[in-house]
C-alpha cells in the first residue's frame, strides 16, 4: 500500500483535473472517473485531510492538477473522461517514464514531491551501462573500481572493530559480518577512520566517472547518457509536484527530437569530488536555439544500501540544477485557457 502522503499527492492532484470549485467538493464526490481508487483510499484521504497534518501537500496537488486542466500544454479546459491511478502496483516490466497518472490514455503524469533524484539505480547500470540497460551484474563496486585501498580501508576498519571473526578479506564477508559492520559503525565514521575512508571514497569516486566515460566515449554516447539522465523518452509526459522548498513544479518532460531542435551539446564531463561518500559530479554545457548558453548540472551519491558494509552499494543521481532551468524541461504556463 502506498503512504498516505503518496497518495495525497498522486490523486489529489487527479481530483484537481476534473474542474470541481474546491477540494472539499472534489474530495467528497469521490468520482469514479479516476480509475483504481477504492472507498478505502478516499476513506483515508479524507482523514488526513481533517488532521490538517498534510494541508500544504493537498493544496499544492489540487491546485497542480487544476493549472494543468487548463494549461495549453495541458487538457486546455476540456474535463478529462478518465483518469488512471497506477498506485502502489509494481510495474511488469523497466518502466522508463515515472508516470504515476494516465489521464484519457494519453497524457502521462508524474508527481513529484521534495526531491531532486532523478534515478536510484545500482553503479554498475550508470557507470558500465551509462543507463542504456538493466544491469545483470550485481556486487560489492567499491571492490571492483578501487580493490586494493578498499581491501586496506577494511583492513583497517576490521582492526578497529577488534572482532577477529570477521575474514581478513573483504570479498569474504558473509550477512553475519556484514550486520556485525553496520552495528559496529552506526552513525558517521569514526575519527580514526574518517581520513580514510574520505581518501578511498575519493578514487571510487574518480574510478566511477572514468569508467563511464570509457562507456560513453564520444559526444553522441555522452548526449544520449544525458537524455537518459534528465528521463527524456520517446513520448513527452508531465511533472507536477513541489521543489525542496515546497514551490510547485510543473513542465513538460520533452523528447530527445526535442532536445535536438533546440539544444546543442557543447560538452558533458563527469568527476570525482572529495565528500563523505563517493561523490561523481556531471555537467553538460549547451548552446540553446536563441544563442544563448545553457548548463544542466547534477551529481551522483555511490553509497552501501543499507548501512556501511552492509547491502550493495546503489547510485543516486541528483539534479542541482534548478527543475524550470533545464534543457528539455518546458515549464507549463499557469494562465492557460
Amino acid at each position: 500500500m502506498a503512504d498516505t502522503r503518496t497518495e495525497i499527492t498522486e490523486i489529489v492532484t487527479g481530483l484537481g483535473l476534473f474542474g470541481f470549485r474546491d477540494i472539499e467538493r472534489a474530495q467528497a464526490a469521490r468520482p469514479r472517473f479516476i480509475v483504481n481508487v477504492d472507498d478505502g483510499v478516499y476513506d483515508r484521504l479524507d482523514a488526513a485531510f481533517a488532521a490538517g497534518a498534510h494541508d500544504q501537500v493537498f493544496r499544492t496537488a489540487y491546485e497542480n492538477g487544476a493549472v494543468f486542466a487548463r494549461a495549453d500544454d495541458g487538457l486546455r479546459g476540456r474535463p478529462p473522461w478518465l483518469v488512471e491511478w497506477k498506485g502502489p502496483h509494481r510495474p511488469p516490466a523497466y518502466e522508463q517514464i515515472p508516470a504515476d497518472l494516465r489521464v484519457d490514455h494519453v497524457y502521462l503524469i508524474s508527481c513529484k514531491y521534495g526531491s531532486n533524484i532523478l534515478h536510484n539505480a545500482s553503479p554498475w547500470h550508470v557507470f558500465d551501462r551509462a543507463l542504456s540497460e538493466r544491469a545483470k551484474q550485481s556486487g560489492d563496486w567499491f571492490a571492483s573500481v578501487a580493490p586494493e585501498s578498499f581491501q586496506d580501508f577494511y583492513a583497517t576498519v576490521r582492526e578497529h572493530v577488534g572482532d577477529r571473526s570477521l575474514p581478513a578479506l573483504v570479498a569474504d564477508l558473509d550477512a553475519d559480518h556484514r550486520q556485525l559492520l553496520k552495528t559496529a559503525l552506526k552513525g558517521h565514521w569514526p575519527a580514526a577512520l574518517r581520513t580514510d575512508w574520505q581518501l578511498v571514497a575519493f578514487e571510487i569516486a574518480r574510478a566511477s566517472a572514468a569508467r563511464l566515460l570509457s562507456a560513453a566515449g564520444g559526444r553522441r554516447e555522452r548526449e544520449e547518457f544525458l537524455w537518459r539522465v534528465l528521463r527524456l523518452q520517446a513520448a513527452p509526459y508531465f511533472v507536477l509536484g513541489a521543489g525542496l522548498d515546497d514551490e510547485p513544479l510543473r513542465y513538460r518532460v520533452g523528447t530527445p527530437w526535442d532536445f535536438r531542435n533546440s539544444f546543442e551539446l557543447r560538452s558533458f564531463d563527469m568527476w570525482g569530488e572529495h565528500a563523505g561518500q563517493p561523490t561523481v559530479k556531471w555537467r553538460a554545457d549547451l548552446l540553446a536555439d536563441d544563442g544563448t548558453e545553457r548548463v544542466v548540472e547534477g551529481h551522483v551519491e555511490v553509497r552501501w544500501s543499507h548501512g556501511k558494509f552492509a547491502g550493495v552499494p546503489e547510485a543516486k543521481i541528483y539534479l542541482d540544477t534548478p527543475h524550470h532551468e533545464v534543457a528539455g524541461y518546458v515549464p507549463i504556463d499557469a494562465t492557460g485557457r
